[in-house]
């Protein structure tokens, strides 16, 4: 399969998961953190939830997965593709911990926190195990 076509498959199947994930995580937290809330505000257009997850959608099953299929040959370790999809993860949580996070308490700041790192390494691991298995391209 084609690296970029592999890369969006291997998108969709990712942003699923992680949206799972964070579905579970705002019913536990009763609706108090508002996700795709807060990336509506980042975008400029408050209050539009519906927009707030087609941001998400997009960038998940179509930015970053381009983005890991072009930074791929430029890291200079020969990791595992799950291994590289988490590494690329690991920052793209930092930004979503600073943007997504709601005004709560200190308990619940601090389960966004794990709850949102757990989905994004959950994100990159499908998105680089996908990707292998599409494409042939094992460690």
């Amino acid at each position: 399969m084609h690296r970029a076509l592999a890369a969006l498959v291997a998108g969709a199947v990712a942003t699923a998961v992680m949206s799972v994930a964070l579905a579970i995580f705002e019913v536990e937290a009763r609706y108090a953190i508002g996700i795709f809330a807060a990336i509506a505000r980042f975008v400029r257009v408050p209050g539009s939830l519906f927009l707030g997850f087609v941001v998400y959608a997009f960038v998940g099953t179509v930015v970053w997965p381009l983005l890991f299929v072009s930074l791929k040959p430029y890291v200079p370790l020969d990791l595992d593709p799950a291994v590289a999809g988490m590494a690329l993860a690991m920052p793209l949580w930092v930004a979503f911990a600073v943007v997504g996070r709601a005004d709560t308490g200190i308990p619940l700041l601090i389960l966004y926190l794990v709850f949102t790192l757990l989905a994004h390494l959950a994100y990159g691991f499908t998105l680089g195990a996908v990707y292998a298995n599409l494409t042939g391209e094992y460690a």
